[in-house]
């Protein structure tokens, strides 16, 4: 088993796009807390690839100082993927000299929250509602999953 992870060049728009198209219903999100429109497909981004073929994709973007985690995607849950893909866009935010990295996912996304935490990611805020206020822009976001209302944005960030 060979775990491999690079920038994605425009060769790979294809295999990223249907990552998020998979995931996300489409390549076209809603940026939480910044309520703003974004095609994920268009950010700078990292494949991993698991013996020659797609394993995950991160999105990514620079902001005032900072990189956001838009999508992190592991097709191949349990392999190291998410971590590996974690890794380097860390690398990328410390060579570009940002202060932290940092991302928003839902209240009922337990699983991802459990995995930022472990892997050093801290809490800093609660967007009460803040899903309701996506879906002015994207009326398609699930009301909710496993049987868990989703409602809030969670902030999370790793200083580095």
């Amino acid at each position: 088993m060979s775990l491999s992870v690079r920038p994605a060049g425009p060769a790979d728009l294809e295999t990223v796009s249907a990552v998020l198209r998979e995931s996300w219903g489409g390549t076209t999100l809603v940026a939480m807390g910044r309520g703003e429109l974004v095609d994920a497909a268009a950010q700078p981004a990292f494949v991993a690839e698991l013996d020659g073929e797609p394993a995950g994709v991160v999105t990514y973007r620079e902001r005032d100082g900072a990189v956001e985690i838009i999508t992190l995607d592991a097709v191949l849950p349990g392999k190291g993927v998410g971590r590996a893909l974690l890794d380097a866009v860390r690398a990328a935010a410390v060579e570009r000299g940002a202060a932290r990295l940092w991302l928003i996912t839902t209240n009922d996304n337990t699983r991802a929250l459990r995995f930022y935490q472990r892997y050093g990611f801290d809490l800093v805020a609660l967007h009460r509602d803040g899903v309701e206020r996506a879906r002015r822009l994207k009326p398609s976001i699930p009301r909710e999953a496993d049987g868990i209302p989703i409602r809030h944005e969670l902030e999370l960030e790793l200083p580095l």
